[in-house]
C-alpha cells in the first residue's frame, strides 16, 4: 500500500467497454465515456436500471473484464498496469453467492486469506466472522447456510485482507430485515474507520440513507452525480397534506394561489416547489381561511422520482436488480 493516501479511492476517466456482437448481433456498448471520481472514505452508491452498465463497471475494477478504453484507477494504480496492487486494494463482495460448500466459514476465510498472501498471525478470522454475525457457524459447513448467511459470509471473505476499498453488489438481495440491518451496523462501522464503500443495490430507501454520494448511470452514460442532498433536491417538489375539523365544502380562495387537490371531504394536498413557497405560506392562508387543523403531514421528493425522472425506469426489483 501507498503511504500517502490518495484523495479518490478510484478514479474513471473515459471508461468505455465494449463487447463484441455474437452471430448477427451488433457489437454492445456497456460503458461510455464513463468518468467518476469516489473521495476516499466515502459511502457511494451507484445506482441505474437492469443493464445500464453497472455490473461491467464493477467487473472492470475488479479485473474480470478489460476495458475497451479509458482510465481506471483503484487507490492510485491503474487497474492494468498496476494489477497486483490495485487487486490487493479492492474487496468486491458478488451478487452470485459463490462459496465451496464443503469448506466451514473458518476455513474458507482463511484460505481466502491465505490467497492473498496474509501471514497466519496477521489473520482476523474469528473476528471477522464474529463481525459478521457468523461466530457460532465457525465450524458449520457453509451448504447448512442459509441465504443471508451465506450473504454476510461473502462480505466477511471480502474484507480477510482488509482492502481499503469494499465493493458491495447487491449485498442484502434474500436478506431479511434483521440480518440487513446487522450487515449494514457493520458496513457503517468500516466506513467510520476510513474504508471506502461503493454499493449498488435496488433498495432505493437503502442508498438514501445510506450513501453520501450518488451516481445514476443508464445505457452506460452517467446521467447523475451528486452528494445524496443535493439530488434529492433536483425535482424541487414538496407535498403537505391537512386534515381539518370540519367538512371543506368549497376550497377558500386563499388556498388556490397553491396547486390544491381535495382528497375527501376533510382533506387537502397542497403541492408546491419548496425553493419557492414554505409549508409557512401554505399554514398562515390556512389559518386566513378560518380553517381547524387535526393532522399536517409532509412528503418531500424521494430518491425513487429521481431515478425514475433520469431513467425513465419505473422502479421494481427485476429492473434494479
Amino acid at each position: 500500500m501507498t503511504t500517502n493516501f490518495p484523495e479518490f479511492a478510484i478514479e474513471l476517466e473515459g471508461l468505455s467497454k465494449t463487447y463484441a456482437g455474437q452471430g448477427k448481433q451488433p457489437d454492445h456498448m456497456a460503458l461510455d465515456d464513463v468518468s467518476l471520481s469516489i473521495p476516499r472514505g466515502s459511502f457511494f452508491g451507484l445506482l441505474g436500471p437492469n443493464g445500464a452498465g453497472k455490473s461491467t463497471l464493477i467487473n472492470i475494477l475488479s479485473g474480470l473484464v478489460i476495458r475497451s478504453a479509458g482510465v481506471a484507477r483503484v487507490w492510485g494504480y491503474d487497474i492494468e498496469d498496476d494489477m497486483r496492487e490495485a487487486r490487493r486494494a479492492i474487496g468486491v463482495v458478488p451478487q452470485e453467492l459463490n462459496m465451496d460448500p464443503f469448506f466451514t466459514p473458518f476455513e474458507l476465510l482463511d484460505l481466502h486469506a491465505g490467497l492473498y498472501g496474509v501471514a497466519k498471525r496477521d489473520r482476523r478470522t474469528d473476528e471477522i466472522l464474529d463481525a459478521v454475525g457468523l461466530g457460532d457457524k465457525r465450524n458449520a459447513y457453509s451448504r447448512s447456510l442459509s441465504g443471508g448467511m451465506r450473504r454476510r459470509l461473502l462480505v466477511g471473505k471480502a474484507m480477510v485482507h482488509s482492502p481499503p476499498i469494499l465493493v458491495l453488489d447487491e449485498p442484502t438481495a434474500g436478506v431479511d430485515v434483521e440480518l440487513r440491518h446487522q450487515l449494514w451496523e457493520y458496513v457503517k462501522q468500516l466506513n467510520s474507520q476510513g474504508t471506502t464503500v461503493l454499493l449498488t443495490t435496488h433498495y432505493l430507501e437503502e442508498a438514501e440513507e445510506l450513501c453520501d454520494q450518488i451516481a445514476i448511470i443508464d445505457h452506460g452514460k452517467v446521467v447523475a452525480n451528486e452528494r445524496t442532498t443535493d439530488l434529492l433536491q433536483w425535482l424541487d417538489t414538496k407535498e403537505i397534506t391537512v386534515v381539518f375539523d370540519c367538512d371543506v365544502t368549497r376550497i377558500p380562495d386563499v388556498l388556490r394561489q397553491f396547486n390544491v387537490e381535495q382528497k375527501n371531504s376533510r382533506e387537502l394536498r397542497f403541492s408546491y416547489p419548496p425553493s419557492k413557497t414554505n409549508s409557512g405560506d401554505v399554514l398562515a392562508a390556512i389559518s386566513e381561511a378560518g380553517l381547524g387543523i387535526i393532522d399536517v403531514s409532509t412528503q418531500e421528493a424521494e430518491l425513487e422520482d429521481i431515478f425514475m425522472s433520469l431513467t425513465g425506469t419505473k422502479r421494481n426489483d427485476d429492473e434494479l436488480s
